[in-house]
């Protein structure tokens, strides 16, 4: 998928972009092919990957874990970094993307468990969530939190399958930055 370059930028997707080529998102510079499409979804996106009442490092587990079990090569690396700024350390990343096996022996807290087993049931599974990994979350969160999670997981997969079916790159200051911190 060739991006739309910021020199042939539609007038309705020019608010979505920088002048500086390197700092446009993929996903930004992929729904610039329909500038409509910019101005539901990426309020849609920053509304729920942004800032809410649940904690960065949270709504990090979640995206990453399902980007791992959906093998999204982009959201993968973009949200490996993400998370390291979003306080998981080095070693809870590598834990997330080597499978269920490594993050159950990285997240030793149960509340960090149970979301992590309930995204595995609702990412990594078809049908009906299973009815154990949903009573374990709801021990750990509220119900607008488990709301807002189930959000969170839904939009990680539509995203996920986005960039997986256009091919979307990493920025290379994140693939820098990865490898800077052995997650290359």
């Amino acid at each position: 998928m060739t991006p739309v370059h910021p020199a042939d930028v539609p007038l309705l997707a020019r608010p979505y972009y920088s002048d500086s080529a390197e700092r446009n998102s993929p996903i930004v510079t992929s729904l610039a092919h329909v500038p409509e499409a910019l101005d539901v979804t990426m309020p849609f996106i920053a509304t729920v990957l942004g800032p809410s009442a649940i904690a960065a490092r949270t709504k990090e587990l979640v995206i990453l874990r399902a980007s791992v079990l959906l093998e999204c090569s982009y959201c993968v690396r973009t949200h490996s970094a993400v998370a390291l700024d979003s306080d998981l350390s080095v070693g809870e990343v590598l834990a997330l993307r080597r499978g269920e096996a490594g993050w159950r022996d990285a997240f030793p807290a149960e509340g960090d468990r149970a979301l992590l087993g309930w995204v595995d049931a609702v990412a990594g599974a078809v049908g009906a969530v299973a009815p154990t990994a949903s009573k374990a979350l709801r021990e750990h969160f509220s119900v607008p939190e488990v709301v807002e999670l189930t959000l969170l997981c839904a939009a990680t997969v539509m995203l996920n399958r986005y960039c997986t079916a256009l091919e979307l790159p990493a920025s290379e200051a994140t693939l820098r930055r990865l490898a800077a911190e052995g997650l290359g």
